[in-house]
């Protein structure tokens, strides 16, 4: 009967030390979990507002042939992928493409079409990637994708991409065009 008393206490013990270090782990993956000290939880409402807004004011300042407000909009490190496959810009590239342009008073306009911007936060709600379908009076519909990067009081681009989307009927003969138009014609003998 006593050894029974012994192993029940040791058992007993072997429950304690299992809860105690399960209880450890769970306190470790918790703190890894926590945000900084210091830093307070985002309103997540809040961050998307600002991101819309950025967006919205981005392409408003390209309307009114802004080029400082536009630009001011481009994180450092910025790039824009224009729908041309040799449109990969930094921004100082950008910038001696654009501002001639913008010098003449002349931009260009792309409205986004209500409800078809998708936003996604993530990295602890600092980068945000989207989506957006626009409106253009040449090109029609268009898409604009990108990344933006928080800088503490501003969200800046990072990656913005412009391109035409195909309807799927249509993607052999606009493929098709593109590469007849990108092949060199043959050499005469």
């Amino acid at each position: 009967m006593m050894e029974r008393a012994v192993r029940r206490g040791g058992a007993g013990k072997a429950v304690v030390g299992a809860l105690v270090v399960g209880l450890l782990i769970l306190l470790v993956v918790w703190g890894l979990l926590a945000p900084e000290p210091g830093l307070e939880p985002l309103d997540h409402a809040q961050l998307l507002i600002e991101i819309n807004d950025t967006l919205d004011s981005f392409h408003q300042s390209a309307s009114r042939a802004d080029g400082e407000a536009y630009f001011a909009h481009f994180a450092p490190e910025g790039v824009f992928l224009g729908t041309d496959a040799t449109e990969r810009w930094t921004v100082e590239q950008f910038h001696a493409y654009a501002d001639p342009v913008f010098a003449q008073g002349r931009g260009w306009t792309y409205v986004p079409i209500a409800g078809q911007r998708h936003v996604d936060l993530i990295q602890g709600e600092t980068i945000a990637v989207f989506d957006e379908l626009l409106l253009n009076e040449k090109y029609g519909e268009c898409r604009g994708t990108g990344v933006l990067r928080n800088f503490g009081d501003e969200w800046l681009i990072v990656q913005y991409n412009l391109h035409f989307p195909v309807p799927n009927d249509l993607a052999e003969t606009v493929t098709k065009l593109i590469q007849d138009a990108s092949t060199p014609p043959p050499s005469e003998p």
